[in-house]
């Protein structure tokens, strides 16, 4: 009797739902299809736009812009996860970027070896946010504002503002830029790598206790805590990892871009967080999915992408990625009120 009641009650209530409150509960529960439905229709409209957008070779560079992007992003879910966010993603990849570099020209020192440098400094990096934020108690924002500028300047001071060009660099550095073809698609290695970086951090968040600890901590600190998490143990380890990632992908724009230079990827902080936001992580941590993270990625550089092939002018490409940050945080306010 208790049963059917309870059923009865449950079909009642769900009787009451609109089709906009029902549509509210599906974003909350899987918030990465409004990204992917923005994803569809963007390659629609661009196609239309040029055809020559939708070609096998256009995808191919596509997937390439993204790659960098979108290993970067990674390590901004972790940390935005946490209701964090690190401002120092482009400067972490661009002082392991030289460091590599520096270390390898022209033969002083084995490629493996000077990447294996690299990361370890990039993980330094990270690990360095980590304790400013979990053992000084300061806000990211604060901590990794301020560790963008130091970082920078540690790279420009050490690269004394050259560019070193993959002439000068081994193979092994190089070799991210190098890759395949599939019918008129190109893919580099640093593409597979970026892959294999979402499948892997990917499994570690839905299947693994660390990756509960991680949503845990991001959706409320305090009852994490109170449940035996160890939340600031967990934060720290979310930056030092997203360090690491930040590192591979320093190792992946060396080949994506030929050169190591201090000046690359300058709006790399905006596009990592855009990439997180539009990909339906939420900004007050606790929600969200790392193929959501993929997804925004490829939004944000479909509209570089499109947008320049349709003619558009650079102001208007800009003005339409702002669009489309703002959208999306207001689309996650909606969810967040879901009951």
């Amino acid at each position: 009797m208790t049963t059917s009641t309870s059923d009865a009650a449950s079909r009642f209530s769900g009787r009451q739902q609109s089709p906009l409150q029902r549509l509210q509960g599906l974003l909350h529960s899987y918030p990465w299809v409004s990204p992917l439905v923005i994803l569809i229709v963007s390659f629609i409209v661009f196609t239309i736009l040029n055809p020559r957008f939708a070609t096998a070779g256009s995808m191919g560079l596509l997937f390439q812009q993204t790659a960098i992007v979108a290993a970067l992003a990674i390590g901004q879910t972790l940390v935005i996860l946490t209701a964090g966010i690190d401002l120092s993603v482009g400067a972490i990849m661009v002082l392991s970027m030289m460091v590599m570099a520096a270390l390898a020209k022209d033969g002083g020192m084995p490629g493996p070896l000077a990447m294996l440098i690299g990361l370890a400094l990039a993980t330094g990096a990270g690990l360095l946010n980590g304790l400013l934020v979990t053992r000084i108690n300061l806000p990211p924002f604060i901590v990794t504002l301020g560790t963008l500028s130091i970082f920078t300047a540690i790279a420009l001071l050490y690269s004394g503002g050259s560019s070193i060009q993959a002439s000068h660099l081994p193979d092994f550095l190089n070799a991210l830029g190098n890759g395949f073809s599939i019918g008129g698609l190109r893919l580099t290695w640093g593409v597979l790598l970026v892959i294999v970086m979402y499948a892997v951090v990917g499994f570690i968040l839905s299947q693994t206790a660390w990756g509960r600890y991680v949503y845990a901590v991001g959706d409320d600190p305090e009852s994490a805590r109170l449940s035996g998490v160890p939340s600031k143990r967990v934060l720290l380890q979310v930056y030092t990892v997203a360090g690491l990632l930040y590192g591979l992908a320093a190792w992946a724009l060396i080949g994506r871009s030929g050169a190591a230079t201090p000046n690359a990827y300058p709006q790399a902080n905006l596009d990592s967080i855009t990439a997180v936001v539009i990909g339906g992580t939420s900004l007050f941590g606790g929600r969200g999915r790392l193929v959501g993270t993929l997804i925004g990625a490829l939004i944000v550089q479909s509209f570089a992408f499109g947008l320049s092939l349709a003619g558009v002018n650079q102001q208007y490409r800009v003005l339409a990625t702002g669009i489309l940050v703002i959208v999306a945080v207001g689309i996650d306010q909606w969810i967040r009120k879901v009951k």
